[in-house]
């Protein structure tokens, strides 16, 4: 069993955007931030169901399997769930749609007064709580039952899995991008590549693909 962490980035090193608007809830800067792995024929039929065979094939998509490969449970942040959209709204089920893409119970920290799990359609259940990384990587493991365990983000729960040593493989996808502002991953991490090996490889879309293997 590994943890492991994916992420896009842009070359300055920002996980996420701040451009967004009530009209245009992902901003402009998000779909350029995404592009290469929102494009592969991996992510099309993995999230958005598309069955049509459309999509890139090359160094990008084989990333986009490895994605959704040997996952047994998911970590992440109130914000990528999307509490933070509706805080208040007991029926609110998340941003992913009525068949969430992780087909796994999926573990969503907060700071709030715990809510009910939620059970999707298509496999995936988020349990809500508030809990330290060891303490949430507890849980997942055991709901694991031996795959893998994912920390989907944000970066800033990244950072804090990563800060506490807990994370086996660190994969980052660098998009030729500028971002200039947003919540930066590597803040607080220096030195972090000394306790890994590192491999680097470039995609047709000039993504580079960073790996950080314990």
């Amino acid at each position: 069993m590994a943890v492991r962490v994916d992420l896009n980035i842009s070359l300055d090193g920002f996980a996420t955007t701040t451009d967004q608007t009530p009209e245009n809830p992902f901003g402009e800067d998000w779909p350029r931030l995404v592009d290469a792995y929102v494009s592969t024929r991996t992510f099309r039929e993995r999230v958005l169901q598309d069955a049509s065979g459309d999509g890139t094939t090359g160094v990008d998509d084989r990333y986009a399997t490895s994605y959704f490969a040997e996952i047994g449970a998911e970590i992440m942040g109130a914000g990528m769930f999307g509490l933070h959209n509706f805080p208040d709204d007991p029926d609110w089920q998340g941003w992913w749609g009525d068949e969430p893409p992780f087909h796994v119970p999926v573990f969503v920290l907060t700071h709030t007064a715990p809510r009910p799990s939620i059970e999707m359609t298509g496999g995936t259940t988020f349990h809500f709580l508030s809990a330290t990384p060891h303490e949430a990587l507890d849980r997942a493991t055991e709901a694991a039952a031996g795959k893998d365990v994912r920390v989907g983000g944000g970066a800033t729960v990244a950072r804090d899995f990563l800060t506490a040593g807990l994370v086996d493989v660190l994969h980052v996808a660098i998009a030729p991008i500028l971002l200039g502002r947003g919540t930066r991953l590597w803040d607080d991490l220096r030195g972090l590549e000394s306790r890994y090996d590192v491999t680097a490889e470039t995609a047709e879309s000039g993504t580079i693909h960073l790996t950080f293997r314990r």
